[in-house]
């Protein structure tokens, strides 16, 4: 499968301004659409925590790749792969131009890149699943693959299992499967990431979950783990979520899951700035430094 025909990614950490951006592009070209490159912005459900486009956006501009599953299914980069050819060649086949959006790394790269995606191994993965030593799985991640359990949260256990499930499975790390993580080959996606200075995404972070609280976040988190098929590992490992089900189902006091959240989000905040900052080949803004509207004007002519 080649790259899909996309001619721009508006990347970049959570909370930096990507949304706002990529609207303000469609507002000034209406055959944009957007394509979503988030993870956990694919479950029906999960609407506050994911900063969700509202409905009014979604009316406006159409959105693709958002509420596609319930919060108990699986979700791979294979099947967003998938996902986003089919999607591309729908909106190409109107005349439109796809335009993707999102903070997810690695569901960038396997578009931008054309990734070889790791198999899997059901096997394997039960192994892994069936041990509770998250830590220890790690430490035997890096011994095997040391640069792949480096760009990952010792804590994410999905990602941890994922990494290790092919490392074993396959005999090759996990690291080494696209064209090279650290080799980035001319591509025909051009990538614009915003950004901010850490204090001023800090704070957009604590004012972020401030707000979602109020929206009934909390709410939103006991409905969709009181469903009876639950979520998935994946969803349950979303920033905010994780937290709240601590809250929820474990007893921790709100404040202290809350507290715990915003720095959890604080430290995926800087691991995606290690990830994108890797690649030469993308133009960074500082929405605190420069106007959304000299952007716009920057990335128009790459829409053609």
């Amino acid at each position: 499968m080649s790259v899909p025909d996309i001619p721009l990614a508006i990347i970049g950490p959570t909370a930096a301004g990507k949304s706002a951006l990529a609207m303000a592009i469609a507002a000034v070209d209406d055959r944009v659409e957007l394509i979503s490159a988030d993870s956990m912005q694919v479950y029906r459900g999960m609407d506050i925590g994911t900063a969700k486009p509202s409905l009014d956006e979604q009316a406006a501009v159409p959105h693709h790749l958002i509420d596609i599953l319930d919060p108990w299914d699986a979700y791979t980069v294979s099947q967003f792969v998938v996902d986003v050819d089919r999607v591309t060649a729908d909106i190409r086949s109107r005349g439109k131009i796809p335009v993707m959006v999102g903070g997810t790394g690695l569901y960038v790269r396997s578009i931008v890149d054309d990734m070889e995606i790791p198999p899997q191994f059901p096997d394997v993965k039960a192994e892994l699943e069936a041990d509770p030593d998250t830590d220890g799985m790690y430490r035997r991640l890096a011994e095997l693959d040391p640069v792949g359990a480096d760009r990952m949260d010792s804590n994410n256990r999905r990602r941890v299992i994922r990494a290790l499930e092919v490392t074993v499975g396959s005999g090759r790390p996990f690291s080494s499967f696209g064209p090279g993580m650290d080799r980035y080959k001319p591509s025909r996606v051009n990538q614009i990431a915003c950004d901010r200075p850490r204090p001023s995404l800090d704070e957009r972070i604590h004012r972020r979950y401030d707000v979602q609280m109020e929206r009934g976040f909390l709410d939103e988190v006991r409905a969709v783990a009181a469903h009876p098929n639950g979520l998935s590992a994946n969803a349950r490992q979303a920033l905010g979520y994780k937290e709240l089900l601590g809250h929820i189902e474990g007893g921790q006091p709100l404040e202290v899951a809350l507290d715990i959240a915003k720095q959890r989000t604080r430290r995926f905040v800087r691991r995606q700035h290690s990830w994108f900052r890797r690649d030469p080949r993308i133009e960074w803004f500082d929405l605190d430094a420069v106007d959304v509207g000299h952007v716009v004007e920057r990335v128009l002519p790459l829409l053609n």
